[in-house]
């Protein structure tokens, strides 16, 4: 989703620099790093919101993951120090 975020905002970019309403690069390779540049600068805090409920889901799904292997461990090691 991040990556779809970035070339969304590449795409927006790159069209306001054809247009001239942003300044471009020196020509070239230039001209792209510098819309690559303000694509990341732009699409970096949009992600953090836009796909906050995305990676609170997530977080919560690694949470209960960890707390399963944990729970797992434990029974083990009650089992082996009873053996």
């Amino acid at each position: 989703m991040r990556l779809a975020v970035f070339a969304a905002c590449f795409g927006a970019i790159w069209i306001l620099v054809s247009l001239r309403v942003l300044p471009s690069g020196l020509g070239g390779l230039s001209n792209v790093m510098w819309v690559m540049l303000l694509a990341i600068v732009v699409s970096a805090p949009l992600s953090f919101v836009l796909l906050r409920k995305q990676r609170d889901a997530m977080s919560v799904r690694i949470v209960e993951k960890v707390d399963e292997t944990k729970a797992r461990m434990e029974s083990n090691r009650r089992q082996e120090d009873l053996a």
